[in-house]
């Protein structure tokens, strides 16, 4: 039931993906779950795999799999790298870049590079983070790619698929957010929610019940915390009042229509939430990591929403299938550039 479901949800991205072909890049060309991901990608063909590495770190990546259908960009390039170095110089002049620190980071940080290929248009989206940490995937991405116009914030989600479920939509949510903004604001809170909302509707091409959490519901215990999330549901319906969007909720008055009947019988999403928005990183985190491990769920992720291209993380505990699967997320989320 686990492989059925999940697969469904990966199969139709993967078909979408395929019928607007984008160039994904896979930076960590060191790491050997990635070269596998890679040849598996070229192998069900659904998007244009582009790694970065010298002659050597390509043979030796040629060892572990099939990476012959992939398009290869050398930084020994000196030609081309000097030019990519020179662009960065320009975009980080007034941040202190000098040609000397451009060409050391295109040379020994692939992430910078894989940015600069995005930048230049010559990529449309990055998957990295399965040897690197969140913050040496997104500086690079932040500094050189920035924001998506009319986006303040840049934040993260996981597209989960919990087997053999009766909650969400199907066993499918969006949790945010889990992996970037570690305690948002009241305002912040209310961009998490539009734009997981927007992120799930586009996915998953269902309607979004967005639900706040929190350790109260309706009120039912007074702290500052419960304020600032009571105050983001304000300031989201506002903001978005084109999405359904309730709290502060707790979790079971948020997914179990039972529960919500007594604890919140007035809810809009009537204990039917498909994506839930954590309040701060510390829940969101431990939240999609129990559900993953005790539920045996599939977190794809995180994916970033907010920036001007995808650009998109991925846990370090990720398997094989994990990067295919964010790899076609990103594939799909590059079609609405």
């Amino acid at each position: 039931m686990k492989d059925r479901m999940s697969m469904d949800i990966i199969k139709s991205l993967k078909e979408k993906a395929s019928l607007e072909r984008k160039k994904i890049i896979l930076p960590e060309i060191t790491d050997e779950r990635v070269i596998k991901a890679a040849s598996e990608i070229l192998k069900e063909d659904f998007c244009d795999v582009i790694l970065i590495g010298n002659n050597e770190e390509i043979k030796k990546a040629q060892s572990i799999a099939d990476i012959s259908g992939a398009i290869v960009f050398d930084p020994e390039n000196k030609d081309f790298t000097r030019k990519l170095a020179n662009d960065l110089v320009t975009l980080r002049k007034d941040k202190g870049m000098t040609d000397e620190k451009a060409l050391d980071l295109l040379l020994n940080d692939y992430m910078y590079y894989a940015c600069m290929l995005v930048k230049k248009g010559l990529a449309d989206g990055i998957v990295s983070g399965a040897c690197h940490s969140t913050a040496n995937t997104l500086r690079p991405a932040l500094q050189i790619i920035k924001t998506k116009q009319g986006y303040d914030l840049v934040s993260a989600f996981f597209l989960m698929n919990v087997p053999n479920s009766e909650y969400g939509e199907e066993g499918t949510f969006i949790f945010a957010d889990c992996g970037l903004v570690q305690n948002p604001t009241s305002s912040e809170l209310a961009s998490i929610a539009g734009c997981s909302a927007d992120s799930f509707e586009f996915l998953i091409k269902r309607q979004a019940k967005v639900a706040l959490l929190s350790f109260s519901t309706k009120g039912s215990s007074e702290h500052d915390d419960v304020t600032k999330v009571t105050n983001a549901v304000n300031l989201a319906n506002k903001k978005y009042p084109n999405y359904i969007i309730d709290g502060e909720l707790q979790l079971d008055a948020a997914i179990v229509p039972e529960v919500a009947k007594r604890k919140a019988p007035n809810s809009k999403i009537g204990g039917q939430a498909n994506v839930l928005i954590f309040p701060n990183l510390d829940a969101g985190n431990i939240g999609y990591k129990l559900v993953e491990r005790l539920a045996r769920a599939e977190a794809y992720g995180p994916i970033c929403q907010g920036l001007a291209f995808p650009v998109n993380d991925l846990s370090r505990g990720c398997n094989i299938q994990d990067i295919v699967g964010v790899v076609a997320i990103t594939a799909v989320q590059a079609q609405r550039k």
